[in-house]
């Protein structure tokens, strides 16, 4: 099923403002759990996912990390101007972006933007400063050069002037303690701008439980973009322009997942974990069929074949991604996907899935929908009906495939 036809309406529910997580609980792990699991809800709380994961299971962490995307600068005539930084010049690596010295250029959102008429801005603390000056403005996006002085990086700038970029739908400023609470206890590389959020629910002791009980664990990383926020607004999925996002998988990942495949549970945690890993089938057809470079680049439609084709298995498409990776320097697969996971999908990869609650007509409920099918409904009834929160740092959780 090709998923162009669906209606973003049909996957919408009532969400009362009061049930969206303004504030992370004071325990990680003390979030509730829902878990499903042949059509049966259960509720568990986070702490019981060591009884409730298959024993042999591999979870699928995404480490990237939220950085202070969001800068407040002030005109000359005192307006407010809200940056949003979200990807550097040219589709250039994030990371390797984030550590320009002086100066970088880097796309981004502008909130009140009419009011400004391109001068430069401004922003100071201490002795220190940062000046951004627009160079290029499209499809309500500004091409923003970052200029400073004494040689820090750029991560370095945004830490010192920007701060955490909560989601609209948290309706406060950030404080210092989201610095540590939106991003997760095993998180290495910067380049966020939004937390995959059913990540935050672990705890260093719930990992270590779950290592006790057999439970094994890989990462990969997808830094996830600003486009995860915008609700879908066409009257059908084919009007819909899936965002790019950047991901990085190493090959003692890839291998670990080969290991697993076909023997024992894969289990993504967040959304973003699975996008990744399904991404990576698709990256191994498009090598097997003489289409795929150096990096990934899966498509937004890319999975939605004609009906009929033939496709390489699972193992298949591993297998030609794990030869690819071997031959590179650094033994890593870096690249971009832009896929969508919608009611129709064919999983090939996860069995099981971590998550959060998510946005009524977003493409993150779409995912949900084709994970579980029609049972999507019956998660989010049961999570409205029963005190469940929503969102960011909202509950979490377990469903598995249908």
């Amino acid at each position: 099923m090709d998923p162009r036809g669906l209606s973003i309406h049909d996957f919408t529910y009532e969400l009362p403002e009061g049930r969206i997580a303004q504030q992370p609980l004071g325990q990680r792990d003390a979030s509730k759990l829902l878990v499903l699991r042949d059509g049966v809800v259960q509720d568990r709380t986070f702490t019981d996912l060591p009884d409730v994961l298959p024993p042999d299971a591999l979870l699928v962490l995404n480490d990237t990390r939220v950085v202070h995307a969001r800068i407040g600068f002030k005109r000359a005539t005192g307006a407010a101007l809200e940056c949003m930084v979200l990807n550097p010049e040219a589709g250039r690596p994030i990371e390797q972006a984030l550590l320009d010295r002086n100066c970088s250029r880097w796309w981004c959102m502008m909130g009140n933007a009419k009011r400004w008429k391109g001068e430069e801005l401004i922003v100071r603390k201490d002795i220190h400063a940062l000046r951004a000056g627009r160079i290029e403005h499209r499809d309500g996006e500004h091409l923003i050069e970052f200029s400073w002085e004494g040689g820090g990086t750029f991560l370095e700038q945004l830490d010192r002037f920007g701060s955490v970029p909560l989601p609209p739908y948290m309706r406060r400023s950030a404080m210092a303690a989201d610095d540590t609470r939106y991003n997760t206890v095993f998180g290495e590389r910067d380049g966020s701008v939004a937390a995959p959020t059913a990540s935050l629910h672990f705890s260093k002791e719930l990992l270590e439980r779950l290592s006790g009980k057999g439970v094994r664990s890989t990462t990969l990383t997808l830094h996830v973009g600003a486009g995860t926020f915008l609700p879908v607004k066409s009257a059908t999925m084919a009007e819909h322009a899936m965002h790019a996002e950047q991901v990085r998988i190493t090959l003692e990942a890839l291998l670990q997942l080969r290991r697993q495949l076909g023997t024992a549970p894969i289990v993504p945690v967040g959304t973003t974990a699975l996008r990744t890993l399904e991404s990576l089938y698709w990256h191994g057809v498009m090598l097997l069929q003489g289409r795929a470079g150096t990096e990934m680049a899966v498509g937004q439609w890319e999975p939605y074949v004609p009906e009929g084709s033939m496709l390489p298995t699972a193992t298949e498409a591993l297998r030609a991604v794990i030869a690819q990776v071997e031959r590179n320097t650094d033994h890593v697969l870096t690249g971009t996907t832009r896929v969508l996971i919608a009611p129709g999908y064919t999983f090939r990869f996860a069995d099981a899935l971590v998550t959060n609650f998510h946005q009524p007509q977003s493409t993150l409920l779409l995912l949900v929908a084709a994970f579980v099918g029609p049972d999507w409904r019956t998660v989010y009834d049961h999570a409205l009906a029963n005190g469940y929160r929503f969102l960011s740092y909202g509950d979490g959780s377990l469903l598995f495939r249908s």
